[in-house]
């Protein structure tokens, strides 16, 4: 199978794109989600998500100190 970049995946394989989704393939085709959670209930007031690209993950902060983290009641992904 060819992957979105064009690269050539061997089926059965499983692999990690630059936008932090999992994918495997198999010989019915690619299939990719997200590896991430998203949080959608915290004070968007007061705090802002941030994502990490290199971990692949958020981070909810205050927007005034970001050394700050916020609690979040929930997350989907």
């Amino acid at each position: 199978c060819l992957d979105s970049e064009g690269k050539l995946r061997e089926f059965g394989s499983k692999w990690r794109t630059e936008e932090c989704n999992d994918c495997s393939s198999s010989r019915d085709g690619i299939r990719c989600c997200s590896s991430y959670v998203t949080p959608v209930d915290y004070d968007k007031e007061k705090c802002e998500s941030i994502f990490n690209k290199e971990i692949c993950s958020y981070k909810v902060v205050e927007k005034n100190d970001h050394s700050k983290e916020c609690p979040v009641h929930s997350w989907v992904g």
